[in-house]
């Protein structure tokens, strides 16, 4: 929306304000604007969870340690949503589709996380949304942003699979971009969804693949680093950079109040809205394979649930002593602070490596 009005001003004005029109300064604007909203927003936020009485519900069969969590206010992830709309809406260049497929689907993935919260908190629903239609409406909007990348893409790149270390293999997936496509955006907000057990554990994360996404949104969209990386050139890829900048912006805002011990969660409206957009960026600027590598907590996490609960169908018993797996090392003593962090070194690390393959072809 700004890119306009500088546009203008800069005609009309002074020649100066064509500094709003590069990319760099507008994604610096973007994490500033949404931090700055999030700070603003979250006191406020959560005084009206607390007035209303929406607090997380705590299992009694998990870690003893988090019974006194009870009650903590919840959907905190709103304040994410609104300040990476906000931000994106104002910095990016909103003639950009990508840009407008980001957005719709943070915002769908987000009222499918709001109606399981609320159900959970206002109605008392244990359950909160059913699976089966919490799946289906993440089908339908993953599905309906799949087939509609795949008929309006205009070039080869943006439909083929890049292989990470490898640059000269780059198969075209042709229909079958759309199933990937689908399976990363919901397998991405469902994993975001299950890492969320601790203070900090997912946005932290989150904060650093995303990140680490702009980096690649803003090489595959300019045409010398992309030549010069060896990596498919998509001119669309570089707006992203900014909703990037706003998640990174909005995510360290959620965090002041997010850390240990936590004033707020996130709940489903933040996990599953922020799990699905890394999803889509990373379609969209053909990076599916490095997000697997760079979100490997995110895999992890997901990976302990499906073992755990095979495990116990199968055999009628249990590996890990409780799943997901930061649960597991909370119960053999380690303090949750300890989880945290060194969950997020492990994630600085497969991000750093994710990075890598930019260079290492």
């Amino acid at each position: 929306m700004l890119v306009w009005l500088a546009e203008y001003l800069q005609q009309n004005v002074a020649s100066g304000f064509n500094v709003f029109s590069y990319l760099t300064m507008r994604s610096i604007m973007g994490i500033l604007t949404a931090l700055v909203l999030s700070l603003w927003i979250g006191p406020r936020l959560i005084r009206w969870l607390q007035r209303l009485q929406i607090g997380q519900t705590v299992r009694d069969d998990g870690p003893q340690s988090h019974l006194s969590k009870s009650g903590t206010p919840t959907m905190g992830g709103l304040m994410i949503l609104i300040s990476i709309l906000v931000s994106g809406l104002l910095w990016a260049d909103l003639t950009n589709r990508y840009v407008w497929v980001t957005l719709l689907t943070l915002t769908g993935f987000g009222i499918i996380g709001f109606v399981d919260d609320y159900r959970k908190v206002v109605r008392k629903d244990p359950k909160g949304l059913a699976a089966r239609w919490k799946y289906f409406w993440q089908s339908v909007l993953a599905g309906t942003a799949a087939v509609y990348l795949y008929y309006t893409a205009t070039q080869p790149a943006e439909t083929a699979l890049l292989i990470p270390f490898f640059k000269d293999v780059m198969p075209q997936l042709g229909m079958m971009y759309m199933l990937l496509a689908y399976f990363v955006v919901v397998g991405t907000s469902n994993a975001v969804n299950l890492t969320d057990g601790l203070d900090g554990l997912a946005i932290m994360p989150t904060i650093m693949v995303a990140g680490a996404l702009g980096v690649f949104a803003y090489v595959t969209g300019n045409v010398n680093f992309a030549d010069y990386l060896q990596i498919p050139y998509i001119p669309l890829a570089a707006e992203l950079t900014v909703v990037c900048a706003a998640i990174v912006g909005a995510g360290l805002g959620f965090l002041w109040f997010n850390t240990y011990p936590a004033q707020v969660f996130m709940g489903d409206v933040g996990s599953l809205a922020l799990g699905a957009v890394l999803g889509i960026i990373a379609v969209l600027v053909r990076q599916e394979l490095v997000l697997f590598i760079m979100g490997g907590v995110f895999v992890i996490e997901t990976l302990s649930v499906m073992l755990q609960v095979g495990s116990y169908k199968l055999r009628g018993k249990r590996i890990f002593r409780m799943a997901p797996i930061h649960h597991h090392y909370e119960l053999k003593g380690w303090p949750e602070p300890r989880v945290i962090v060194r969950f997020w070194i492990i994630s600085l690390v497969l991000v750093l490596i994710g990075l890598a393959t930019l260079k290492l072809r």
